[in-house]
Parts: structure tokens; C-alpha cells; sequence
């Protein structure tokens, strides 16, 4: 009876030591799931409105932006997280496209382009000459976006801020966002020569991106 009682002991001492080592097992994977997880929480990249790579202070509009690629693919335009303009949204072509915004609320009023190669400069003026006070204006060249330009379309530009538009020239990459009674020159604008020593594909420039904060009009 002693020798029974003996290894019923034995036994039982071994299943609660299984036990423990069971439940010592399943703690250890359930903590080391949990950790994996927090680090997988911790390093999950945080997305900001239209992909910048950091988020824009209060009052400010979020955008982003790229000029066309050579003639075959078409400029992008985003403001707070909305594409603008696109080739997706076959809204862009030939020559300068624009898309203007609300300086108030950042909502779309309208987007344009305007053919620079074959097309006529008079629309492209009528339409600069239309755009009201506080509106914000963006941008982008398609191809070529300067063989009609003269003098007054030139001005008018450069009236909204821009400071290279009076050197723009045939197939040269071209993005700007400006605004209608801006009092200085915009500093979001950049431009690259048409240069056969240094494009990148042949005959045109390579393609320029920018992205940036544009103030909200509080007035």
C-alpha cells in the first residue's frame, strides 16, 4: 500500500510539474506576441496627407506635387490628400497645367491646361486675368510649356509669385505654386533647364517633384 501510495505521489508531482511547464510555456509565447506586436505597432510608418514626409503645422495646406515626363506621362497635382490633376484623372495635357484652390477652405475651384506648343496664349491670359484674390494657384509643366508665352503671360505669372517665369524656355520642367494678391515671390517653385548636356531623357529634362505647407488665408 505504501509502495502504491508512493507512486501515486510521484505521478502527481510529475503532472503538476508538466503543468507548470505547460503554463510557464504558454505565458512566454502569449508575452512574446504581445511584444512582437508592440514593435510592430511601433515601427509601422506614419502616412501624411499626399505622401510628405512629415506632417504640415495648423493653417497650413499639405501638397504635393510633379511636372510631366518629357510627353509621355502627365504632371501630378495633390492638395490635402485629393489628386488634383493626374493623367489618371485625364485632366492634364500639353503645356501648362493648372489647378486652382481656395485659399480660404483649400477646396478645388477648377483645373486647366494650356497648350503651349500648338495652341494660343489669348485663353491662357483670359483665363490668368479671371483668377480672384486670394486664390491659390498651382502650376506644372507638360512637354513643352513656353513656345507661345509672351510678355503678358509672363507678367501675369510672375504676378502670382513666380521668379523664374520670365526664364522659362522650350522644354524646360517647370513647378509653382503661387497665389492671386501674393505681395512676394513664392518659395515654392522650381525649374530645370531644357539642356542636351544634362537631361534625362532625350530631348527633355528630367522630372521634378516638390511638396511643402501652403498657408491658409485667415483673412
Amino acid at each position: 500500500m505504501l509502495r502504491a501510495g508512493g507512486i501515486l505521489k510521484l505521478a502527481a508531482l510529475i503532472f503538476a510539474f508538466l503543468l507548470a511547464v505547460f503554463l510557464a510555456f504558454q505565458l512566454l509565447e502569449i508575452n512574446t506576441d504581445f511584444k512582437l506586436g508592440s514593435v510592430m505597432c511601433e515601427y509601422q510608418p506614419v502616412r501624411y496627407k499626399c505622401g510628405l514626409s512629415k506632417p504640415c503645422p495648423p493653417g497650413h495646406f499639405a501638397f504635393k506635387m510633379a511636372s510631366g515626363a518629357a510627353s509621355v506621362v502627365g504632371p501630378k497635382i495633390c492638395l490635402e490628400d485629393k489628386l488634383l490633376m493626374s493623367s489618371v484623372k485625364n485632366n492634364v495635357g500639353r503645356g501648362i497645367n493648372i489647378a486652382l484652390v481656395n485659399g480660404k477652405s483649400g477646396e478645388l475651384i477648377k483645373t486647366d491646361f494650356f497648350d503651349m506648343w500648338a495652341g494660343d496664349v489669348a485663353p491662357f491670359i483670359k483665363f490668368l486675368k479671371e483668377i480672384e484674390d486670394g486664390t491659390v494657384v498651382m502650376m506644372a509643366s507638360y512637354d513643352d510649356p513656353s513656345t507661345k508665352l509672351n510678355d503678358e503671360a509672363r507678367k501675369l505669372v510672375a504676378d502670382l509669385g513666380s521668379s523664374v517665369i520670365s526664364n522659362l524656355g522650350f522644354r524646360d520642367n517647370w513647378i509653382f505654386v503661387g497665389g492671386k494678391g501674393i505681395k512676394t515671390k513664392s518659395p515654392f517653385e522650381q525649374h530645370i533647364k531644357n539642356s542636351a548636356d544634362t537631361n534625362k531623357f532625350e530631348g527633355w529634362p528630367e522630372v521634378l517633384e516638390m511638396e511643402g505647407c501652403v498657408p491658409q488665408r485667415q483673412e
